[in-house]
C-alpha cells in the first residue's frame, strides 16, 4: 500500500509541476489574471495581474494520479473525485465570469450557493443509498448517531461548508495549497488505518498535487489557484471524510479551514448585531493577522504549523 501512496503523491506532484511550466505562461498569454478586491489589505494591491485559475493544473494531476494508483475504481474513490471535479467546474465558471467582467467576483453569491447546494445534494442522495454508509454519524466516545432524513441536510451543509472554507483560506500565497496538502496527507494515513486504500490513494494524490502547486504558489506567487482550485479541494476533502465516515475528524484535521470560515461568520453576525463593531480587524482570519503586523510569509508559515499540529491531533484519535 505504501508504494501506491508514494506513486500517487509523486505522480501528482510531477504532473502539477509539468503542467505549471506549460500552463502558467498560457494563462498569462490569455490574460487570465487575478483582480484584487478593494477592501483587501493594501499590500495585496501588487498582486493584481497575477495569473489565476491554477486549479486547472492541480485538479487533473490529482485525478490522473489517483486513478492510476488504484487497480479497482470503487465508489469510495469516484464519489469524492466527482465532487472535486464538479465543484471545480463551478469555481471555474465563477473565475471565468470574474475575468470576463473584469471584477473580483464572478457569480453572484446566491447563484454560486444554489449550484453548490445542487451538487452537494447529489453527493448526499448517493451517500444515503449506500448501505455501507447509512444515515448515521460516528462520533468518538459515542458511536453511531442516527440522523435519518436529517443526514441529507447534514451532507449538503458539510460539503458546501468545506468548499467555501477552503475558498476563504485561499487568500495568501501558499496558504490553501499548504494546508490542504497537510490535511490530505493526514487523511491518507487515516484511510490506510481504516482499510480504505482507494481513498488513501486519492488523499495522497491531492497532497502531492498541492505540494507541486505550492512550488509556483508560494510567496511571491506566480499563479493563484482561483475558485476552480479552492472549491474543488474543499469538496474532495469533504467527500473523503463522508466515504470514510469520519466527518467529525475533518473538523479537527482541517482546523485551519474551520477557523477561517468561523471568523467570517462571527464577524458578520457581530457586525450586524452591534451596528458596525468588529471582532477581528478583518476577516477571514489570515487578514486579521496581517493587519496586526504579521508579514504574509509569517502568517502562512504559522498557519501551516497550526495545520500540522491539528493533523497530528486528529491522527491520535485514529491510531
Amino acid at each position: 500500500m505504501t508504494d501506491r501512496l508514494i506513486f500517487a503523491a509523486a505522480l501528482a506532484a510531477i504532473l502539477t509541476l509539468v503542467l505549471g511550466r506549460w500552463g502558467i505562461p498560457f494563462l498569462t498569454r490569455f490574460h487570465v489574471a487575478q483582480r484584487i478586491r478593494e477592501e483587501a489589505p493594501t499590500q495585496h494591491r501588487g498582486k493584481a495581474g497575477t495569473p489565476t485559475m491554477g486549479g486547472l493544473l492541480l485538479i487533473p494531476a490529482a485525478a490522473i494520479a489517483a486513478v492510476l494508483a488504484v487497480p479497482q475504481h470503487g465508489w469510495r474513490l469516484l464519489l469524492p473525485l466527482a465532487a472535486m471535479v464538479a465543484y471545480g467546474a463551478v469555481g471555474g465558471l465563477d473565475d471565468a465570469l470574474a475575468i470576463r467582467h473584469r471584477r473580483n467576483l464572478g457569480l453572484r453569491a446566491r447563484e454560486r450557493l444554489v449550484l453548490q447546494v445542487i451538487l452537494a445534494g447529489g453527493v448526499a442522495a448517493y451517500a444515503v443509498r449506500r448501505p455501507e454508509l447509512g444515515t448515521g454519524l460516528i462520533l468518538p466516545g459515542v458511536g453511531a448517531v442516527q440522523l435519518g432524513w436529517a443526514y441529507t441536510i447534514f451532507v449538503i451543509l458539510y460539503v458546501v461548508g468545506f468548499a467555501n472554507a477552503v475558498n476563504l483560506t485561499d487568500g495568501l500565497d501558499g496558504l490553501a495549497a499548504g494546508t490542504v496538502a497537510i490535511a490530505s496527507g493526514a487523511y491518507a494515513a487515516v484511510a490506510v488505518k481504516l482499510g480504505r486504500p482507494e481513498v488513501a490513494a486519492l488523499a495522497a494524490a491531492v497532497a502531492g498535487a498541492c505540494a507541486g502547486f505550492a512550488w509556483f504558489n508560494t510567496h511571491p506567487a506566480s499563479v493563484f489557484m482561483g475558485d476552480v482550485g479552492s472549491n474543488a479541494l474543499g469538496a474532495v476533502l469533504a467527500g473523503m471524510a463522508i466515504v470514510t465516515r469520519t466527518e467529525w475528524l475533518l473538523l479537527v484535521i482541517g482546523l485551519v479551514f474551520v477557523l477561517e470560515a468561523a471568523s467570517v461568520v462571527l464577524q458578520v453576525v457581530y457586525f450586524k448585531a452591534t451596528g458596525g463593531r468588529r471582532i477581528f480587524r478583518m476577516s477571514p482570519l489570515h487578514h486579521h493577522f496581517e493587519l496586526a503586523g504579521w508579514s504574509e510569509t509569517q502568517t502562512v508559515t504559522r498557519m501551516w504549523i497550526v495545520g500540522i499540529f491539528a493533523a497530528l491531533l486528529g491522527l491520535t484519535f485514529v491510531f
